[in-house]
């Protein structure tokens, strides 16, 4: 059990967020089914969730900073619940106005990152976050859990399935709500934000041009920040695999439906929850890090591409997700550990603000990729993803050999 209390209480909010939006996905087909190329609708909601995280994650880090991670995780499990509420008329707008208002306060990772750094000491950071890596795994397998439990147990007919789903995410956002409000501040630091302060961060976020710039002027070359950013948005795009596969798998040859993606996602969840428990409380810090970055991506490359190919057998699905929790699937948290390391008590909200920001214009950049891509054909846009997890194995090679040069000048 962790020596602060308020990190099983974090670790627990976490898991419900996730759970919320893991249990909604299989149904999501259900909002845009019979409307011309589904999955490019599914594609421009998944945009749009994501899109408009370029300006809240860069707001919210930096309220943060200046008035306390609670509030924002306050505001952000109320968004969530006011979300999911717009989901229980199952129609095609109002999952887009849904994926809107709850990118608006998805900002909250980070916030949740910074609250986890805060309260943690130097020889636990890489595994805490690891920890916080294994329960959104775990969120992975409770919510399509809850979700096949519900449809099984109610016999609910495939017609009513979405308006249960939907049902029971309002309910646990609510519990949310009431967990949130039970944190106690973790960031002792605060000295408020001006309006005139705001009004400039508002300017700033809308600008997604300047995030670059932002991030260039905290960094230096002892620090290193935007090399591991870098890193953050190739893998940010390679996993965007994470968002088409319910399109890929419900809309191609293997044509699940919403209690096959359930039962799917439970056996990647737990698998993935086992190793990385495994990984990050035995192994992540004892290993070179940045070398352990580059095998896993380099590993990570052929399973990606294989995804396209298994076409409808569940066996070659089951392999390829194995060797996706045994290495792509680990290299976010050392990334996290790694850039948490490089922040101050001073910035590390707006840092990792930043950082999704540039990761939220990761996600929207190969959503309109794989979207466009899988008009063509539904088994391309896996390539795309291998291609993205290859610029991180290079960047990782390239970028932290050089870094660790700089840390030992």
């Amino acid at each position: 059990m962790p020596s602060d209390r308020r990190l099983l209480l974090i670790y627990t909010i976490i898991l419900l967020d996730v759970i919320i939006g893991a249990a909604i996905g299989p149904s999501m087909p259900e909002f845009v089914r019979g409307l011309p190329q589904p999955q490019l609708w599914l594609s421009g909601a998944t945009g749009l969730f994501l899109g408009v995280q370029l300006f809240s994650a860069p707001v919210l880090g930096r309220l943060s900073d200046g008035y306390g991670r609670r509030p924002i995780l306050i505001v952000a499990a109320v968004g969530t619940l006011l979300a999911n509420v717009l989901l229980l008329p199952v129609r095609a707008a109002y999952l887009f106005a849904n994926r809107l208002s709850d990118g608006l306060t998805n900002g909250m990772y980070a916030t949740i990152r910074s609250a986890i750094t805060d309260i943690s000491p130097q020889d636990q950071l890489f595994k805490n976050l690891g920890i916080e890596g294994a329960i959104i795994s775990l969120g992975f397998v409770l919510g399509p859990m809850a979700t096949g439990v519900l449809l099984t147990v109610l016999a609910v007919p495939p017609g009513r399935q979405a308006h249960y789903i939907v049902g029971m995410a309002v309910a646990l956002a609510a519990l949310n709500v009431a967990l949130s409000l039970l944190l106690r501040e973790t960031h002792q630091q605060r000295n408020g934000v001006r309006g005139a302060e705001l009004r400039a961060e508002l300017s700033r976020a809308l600008n997604v041009f300047t995030l670059w710039q932002r991030l260039a002027t905290k960094d230096t070359p002892r620090r290193g920040l935007r090399t591991i950013v870098l890193m953050q948005v190739a893998l940010t795009m390679s996993t965007g695999y994470y968002f088409y596969f319910v399109a890929f798998a419900s809309l191609g040859p293997l044509r699940l439906d919403a209690r096959q993606l359930s039962y799917y996602f439970m056996f990647f969840g737990s698998l993935s929850i086992g190793i990385n428990y495994v990984f990050y409380t035995y192994f992540a810090d004892r290993l070179n890090q940045r070398n352990a970055i580059f095998w896993l991506a380099l590993a990570g490359v052929p399973v990606l591409a294989g995804y396209g190919l298994v076409g409808t057998s569940w066996v070659a699905l089951g392999i390829l997700t194995v060797l996706d929790c045994l290495s792509l699937s680990l290299i976010q948290g050392l990334l996290e550990g790694l850039l948490a390391q490089r922040t101050t008590d001073e910035d590390r909200g707006e840092i990792f603000g930043l950082n999704q920001a540039l990761q939220g214009l990761a996600s929207f950049a190969t959503t309109l990729i794989f979207g466009g891509l899988s008009v063509l054909d539904l088994r391309l846009p896996f390539g795309w993803f291998a291609l993205c997890l290859a610029a991180v194995a290079w960047q990782a090679r390239r970028g932290l050999r050089t870094s660790t040069a700089s840390e030992a000048g």
